[in-house]
């Protein structure tokens, strides 16, 4: 879908604390479309039509919310597959709702784990391929082979003949899959007990990829890519590797179920998210104000205000402004919540209501008509203001400069967390993550 808002294009930086909620300029957020897009937009506005596009716009736009994504977690006993599980779903392995973890094998049969948030993403702990009797073709028809997206297998050592094979099936059924090394922080503990003296990280996670590169190699898998994490630190080693990976080979619909989902643990995230909201916010404007739309007091314009408050609740929810996800940041960092709760500026996820929706939209409405004008003059095809652009300008300028707000308080409550300094910024050049990762970061 060839669709992405221009902000993306420039994604300034956003400086840690100083990002009021009418952050960007009124040129910035520019929507570019397909041809035949605009021909069907250009179509709707002239002849007062926004709901007849939109109607069909809205399928696309409840495709995108609900598509379901299902991740398969497997590995041998021991190697933190559940803890894995957790982590993924923003969990610790005693909070509630977590996949029982343990020494021995705790998994005997495929078992569904819901994202807290995103009910749509599911990840599954699967049985372990380390027993005696394992056979790959019979273990992917044991687990359900064909409900999974992707696979990631895990080792907390080497890998052997077993994640091999279970490899080279998975490929032939033409499903991917991708190696993870666990328990790296483990490794580098015991490098650094054991050769205080001569002690370095970035030797000694270059040896296990090595080792574990080579392992694959010999058992026949060309090119293996090989992901360094730690369940209990997703923000160090190759996490964000990753992400990044699975960002460039997952499809559209997939891509945005998933990295809606991750927990929100380095800046880089907070801003992938953004791009990912400022994507989808188009959407949103157009359905908005063609679909169920009613007219604002005090405003020239109609929009649907219950859509757009459940939209700013999603986007609270996804960059972690919620008392759940607070609450559990607090305690996962030994803060009191009220610190993190503190350098918040915009609303969290509960104080969202319609009266708020409607008082953003007047205040987005004093650049409404500039933006509009700026918004048809970049796309001509779209010919002369109508009200129904100067709704879809309205609706599409709340939405935008409600995520700059949202994007930058979830940067502060990252640096208040992690400590980092609070010059640190955000921006598409350092892409840096708050701990680790090869990245240099500016500590307290």
């Amino acid at each position: 879908m060839a669709v992405l808002p221009s902000e993306l294009g420039s994604r300034r930086a956003v400086a840690a604390g100083r990002a009021p909620i009418s952050e960007g300029s009124s040129s910035e957020g520019i929507i570019k479309l397909s041809r035949e897009e605009l021909e069907a937009l250009k179509a709707a506005f002239e002849e007062g039509n926004l709901a007849g596009v939109a109607s069909r716009l809205q399928e696309m736009l409840e495709s995108l919310e609900s598509i379901q994504l299902d991740v398969g977690i497997t590995g041998e006993t021991g190697s933190g597959k559940s803890s894995f599980v957790n982590a993924l779903r923003g969990l610790g392995d005693e909070d509630a709702g977590a996949a029982r973890t343990g020494v021995v094998e705790t998994t005997r049969e495929p078992t569904p784990y819901q994202h807290p948030r995103y009910p749509n993403v599911t990840i599954w702990d699967l049985p372990g391929i380390g027993t005696p009797d394992f056979h790959p073709d019979t273990y992917l028809e044991q687990v359900g082979f064909s409900r999974y997206d992707i696979f990631f297998i895990i080792a907390s050592q080497r890998f052997t003949a077993n994640h091999a094979a279970l490899a080279r099936h998975i490929q032939a059924m033409d499903k991917s899959f991708y190696f993870v090394r666990s328990k790296v922080d483990v490794d580098l503990d015991s490098s650094l007990r054991r050769r205080p003296s001569s002690y370095s990280e970035v030797g000694v996670l270059q040896e296990i990829r090595q080792n574990c590169l080579e392992g694959l190699r010999a058992q026949g898998i060309r090119s293996p890519q090989v992901f360094l994490l730690s369940a209990f630190d997703l923000s160090k080693y190759d996490f964000h590797l990753l992400g990044e990976t699975l960002e460039r080979e997952l499809s559209h619909h997939k891509r945005h179920a998933f990295l809606m989902a991750l927990p929100n643990i380095s800046l880089h995230i907070l801003e992938k998210k953004k791009a990912a909201m400022l994507e989808h916010m188009w959407l949103v404007s157009i359905v908005a104000c063609g679909v169920h739309a009613a007219p604002i007091p005090g405003l020239l314009i109609s929009c649907d205000v219950d859509v757009l408050a459940r939209t700013l609740q999603g986007y609270c929810k996804g960059f972690g402004l919620d008392d759940d996800s607070l609450e559990k940041l607090a305690a996962q960092m030994g803060q009191p919540v009220e610190q993190m709760k503190a350098v918040i500026e915009s609303p969290l996820a509960k104080e969202i209501s319609n009266i708020l929706v409607v008082q953003l939209l007047i205040q987005a409405g004093s650049e409404a008509p500039k933006l509009a004008n700026e918004v048809l003059s970049s796309v001509p095809l779209l010919g002369s203001l109508a009200s129904g652009a100067l709704s879809f300008a309205t609706t599409y300028k709340m939405l935008r400069s409600f995520v700059n707000a949202v994007a930058a308080d979830a940067q502060k409550v990252l640096i208040k967390a992690f400590n980092l300094d609070p010059e640190y910024s955000m921006s598409e050049s350092s892409q840096a993550f708050l701990i680790g990762g090869g990245w240099e970061v500016k500590m307290k």
